[in-house]
């Protein structure tokens, strides 16, 4: 079994209930063992700023899959919790990313591993950093990595 974190957001909808459909998805997936769950945050939007707030979450697996067979198992359940890609960084009822695979650098044309932006925001660390403050990307731990961004705006969801 190889170590995997994963990033989970919504902005359209019942966010917290989608978030745990999509979490319950992703246990249930054969070869995916869920290991942790942060709590939510209410995060403001990124990139596409004229939308509603996000709520985001990490996860981390355990996973028998391939770090392409991860991916693909997080787009499946996206499509069946009814994501459609309208544009990018705009709304979206679910969105479900592979962050990190222990061991693994990738980048080719359907994934590229460490998550490419994944030190550049905080909406991403401040979840991850309550699961995985050790957990090493690029170089840094989770934790160094979102102490040099601003959180501003990013609270603990009730």
């Amino acid at each position: 079994m190889t170590r995997a974190t994963l990033g989970l957001g919504s902005n359209i909808g019942d966010k917290a209930a989608m978030l745990a459909q999509a979490v319950e998805r992703l246990a249930a997936w054969p070869g995916i063992r869920l290991v942790a769950r942060s709590a939510d945050y209410r995060t403001p939007p990124w990139g596409d700023t004229d939308q509603d707030w996000f709520l985001n979450a990490a996860v981390a697996v355990e996973t028998e899959l391939t770090p392409h067979a991860l991916l693909e198992a997080c787009l499946a359940i996206e499509a069946a919790l009814g994501r459609v890609r309208e544009r990018r960084w705009g709304p979206r009822v679910i969105d479900i990313d592979v962050l990190s695979y222990e061991g693994a650098e990738v980048s080719d044309e359907r994934l590229v591993l460490p998550h490419r932006y994944v030190r550049e925001r905080a909406f991403v660390l401040v979840p991850l950093a309550e699961i995985a403050p050790d957990l090493v990307i690029g170089g840094e731990t989770v934790r160094d990595a979102l102490a040099k961004l601003d959180a501003t705006g990013i609270e603990r969801h009730a």
